[in-house]
């Protein structure tokens, strides 16, 4: 993201750190196929800058999306933007609890005018074509049962220790944390996104130093490797595996350069 690349250049420190917020912010609109606006970056140059705030960001994307509101072509910058807007806010915050309620409301923070069920369990049942899988779906928890799995993952984690693990070990077992977490898909829209800035911050919590450019340039891989990690077919020899989210996350993590190609995570090639 060459529009932010100049704050990193600098040496600022406080203008670095809100550079790769936003970078991140603004990577996480990939997953599901979201560009922001020219709007929204100069807004945030601002904020890096000091100029504004991010509560000024934010009242600035509202007005000027009303404003264009009679003109509004049905595309999802609107969301783009404002989600960004949000993502950076979450992120900038020094606060955090291991809770569902927590990541419940990270969702409606996100989303609370963008869909109507923002902070909202799911009440029906979800598939997604993947491009990954050839237009299947993962299996995502049912209704009935998300409440349920949501509190036997988070206390889970609780309990879970780290000490004497390596810091690979430790990745590995965030891996298993974040898979599970977003194989519920406890939302009908934005569980990707709910996931990674929920994920941030709870990696912050243990001290990690998170690779912002991993998620603005590979949010997509991020993504697909969740996908991977959750799906099966036995009849072609098609197997869940953490591998691909592995290598993410040692990237992430521990600094490691592992490429990250989607094209490698495609199933089904050769049907």
């Amino acid at each position: 993201m060459s529009d932010f690349e100049e704050y990193k250049k600098l040496g600022e420190p406080e203008k670095q750190d809100k550079s790769g917020i936003w970078q991140t912010a603004i990577g996480l609109q990939q997953v599901d196929g979201l560009t922001p606006s020219a709007y929204l970056i100069e807004t945030a140059k601002q904020n890096i800058e000091g100029k504004i705030s991010i509560y000024e960001v934010q009242e600035r994307l509202n007005s000027y999306y009303k404003e264009k509101a009679a003109n509004n072509s049905g595309d999802r910058t609107e969301e783009a933007d404002k989600v960004s807007a949000r993502i950076a806010e979450i992120l900038g915050e020094k606060t955090f609890t291991l809770s569902p309620a927590e990541y419940i409301t990270t969702h409606k923070r996100l989303f609370f005018d963008i869909y109507e069920f923002a902070g909202k369990i799911r009440d029906y049942n979800i598939s997604k074509q993947e491009w990954v899988l050839d237009g299947r779906s993962v299996y995502y928890a049912g209704t009935h049962s998300i409440k349920a799995a949501l509190d036997y993952d988070f206390n889970q984690e609780k309990v879970f220790s780290y000490e004497g693990l390596t810091q690979k070990q430790v990745a590995e077992h965030i891996v298993k944390f974040v898979s599970g977490l977003w194989q519920i898909h406890a939302f009908g829209e934005g569980n990707t996104r709910t996931t990674a800035v929920f994920i941030i911050k709870y990696l912050r919590t243990l001290g990690f130093a998170v690779n912002n450019d991993l998620f603005e340039k590979h949010s997509m891989y991020f993504r697909n490797a969740l996908v991977r990690a959750n799906y099966s077919d036995y009849t072609h020899n098609i197997y869940a595996t953490f591998e691909y989210l592995n290598r993410f996350f040692e990237n992430l993590l521990l600094g490691k350069k592992h490429v990250l190609k989607n094209w490698d995570m495609l199933v089904y090639k050769n049907k």
